[in-house]
């Protein structure tokens, strides 16, 4: 067989294994966001929607289901594929896998596709429960899709690099909780960045998933804080950076060849 050759068997069973590894959790990984998507909108839909009662002329409920599905989407694509690459580094069989005959880029393709299949589950879930609030718009299906699915694989991508880094479970939670959660917050989640004063509006657009969340929301009601094109560039980009990072460590066997 030509080195060349794309091994579909060996993707296939690696994906095949990370998957039956979430469906043995399947009623933590789907009660769990669902019982929280329902506090948030009890939280926010209720207690600060009563008091705003529109943003950019969407009701403040229906505003904030996008921010609450790239949230969730952020959350667990991380965690999903953190853990499923730092697990095998942690029982040693992480050896097996590099001495298989699968290519660097088809074990990322099978961790990081597995992640990402989870996590988009997780956002349709967590949107049809949504709707099962408040009436549902979606005015760029196609759109939101690709959005979906870009976020999806490029955080996938970043928790790969995240679970090469780490050598303890703390590390591996470490960049989720202090970093990317924080960011996620202060990025338009569950409110419109022009409601800040200039000067904070101003610092919140060197924040990346400002873009992420916005394109997201645009393709749902059809308008964001920042242009859709500027959100897309600014997806791929970092898409690319990770990428780019995977394809560094493969090359110089960072953390996994020691």
């Amino acid at each position: 067989m030509s080195s060349l050759a794309f091994n579909g068997h060996g993707v296939w069973a690696l994906y095949r294994l990370e998957m039956a590894r979430a469906l043995r959790t399947v009623l933590q990984s789907v009660l769990t966001p669902v019982i929280t998507t329902s506090l948030y909108f009890v939280v926010f839909g209720a207690a600060i929607g009563s008091r705003m009662s529109e943003v950019h002329g969407v009701p403040y409920a229906a505003f904030i289901v996008p921010g609450l599905i790239m949230l969730s989407l952020f959350t667990e694509s991380l965690s999903n594929a953190s853990f499923g690459i730092y697990f095998p580094k942690f029982t040693g069989t992480i050896y097996e896998i590099l001495s298989a005959p699968v290519s660097p880029w088809e074990i990322v393709l099978a961790y990081v596709g597995a992640a990402a299949t989870k996590s988009i589950a997780l956002g349709l879930i967590i949107l049809s429960t949504a709707a099962i609030y408040i009436p549902i718009q979606i005015q760029h299906p196609l759109w939101m899709v690709s959005f979906l699915v870009l976020t999806a694989t490029t955080f996938s991508l970043f928790g790969f690099v995240i679970g090469i880094w780490a050598k303890s479970f703390e590390q591996l939670q470490f960049i989720p909780m202090l970093v990317v959660t924080p960011l996620s917050f202060l990025g338009g989640a569950f409110y419109s960045i022009d409601m800040l004063p200039p000067a904070w509006r101003t610092v919140t657009l060197f924040n990346p998933v400002v873009y992420l969340i916005s394109g997201f929301r645009w393709s749902f009601y059809g308008n964001s804080d920042v242009g859709v094109g500027i959100s897309l560039v600014m997806t791929l980009g970092f898409l690319l950076a990770c990428l780019a990072m995977v394809a560094w460590i493969f090359r110089t066997g960072y953390r996994l060849k020691t």
